[in-house]
């Protein structure tokens, strides 16, 4: 598939900047943008698999296949809710737009609200479970919803 090939060429170009005496904030902004595209390739093709009817449960089985084939580990595309319905992992998440209560979830909602195109977090540890990640959403491409794209520690790019 050619957005797993688009994330191993990210991860090259992230893994060159280290080797090149890039820093790792560097090659993390690398991935970043490489993730960006990810993001916009799963907006795209969520938005194709409704518009052909494709099911809910069809669509996570391509985004399962993804995620088993790359770097990225999860996939969260929501409803105009926040509602994450379209997604790789095997439990519900609702975004919320308020920071307390969703610290970390809720810088993405500016997607949905129609305020923010993209959004781009740095490496951090996950509100509910410790485990540090990076995210990046895009807006939908076919109506307002979250687009995100998550890659866990064991991904990125180290410094060594």
């Amino acid at each position: 598939m050619r957005s797993v090939g688009r994330l191993l060429a990210a991860a090259v170009i992230a893994g060159g900047a280290l080797a090149g005496g890039a820093s790792a904030d560097d090659a993390e902004e690398v991935l970043g943008r490489h993730m960006v595209g990810e993001a916009l390739l799963a907006a795209h093709l969520v938005a194709s698999a409704e518009k052909a009817g494709m099911t809910p449960d069809q669509i996570k089985a391509v985004l399962k296949e993804v995620a088993e084939r790359s770097a990225i580990d999860e996939f969260w595309i929501t409803d105009e809710q926040g509602r994450a319905y379209l997604t790789n992992q095997d439990f519900e998440f609702t975004f919320s737009a308020d920071p307390a209560q969703e610290p970390q979830a809720a810088a993405f909602w500016p997607l949905i609200a129609g305020t923010e195109k993209v959004v781009i977090q740095d490496a951090q540890a996950r509100d509910y479970d410790g485990r540090v990640f990076k995210y990046v959403g895009v807006a939908g491409v076919d109506k307002p919803r979250i687009v995100q794209v998550g890659v866990s520690a064991d991904n990125l790019p180290r410094e060594d």
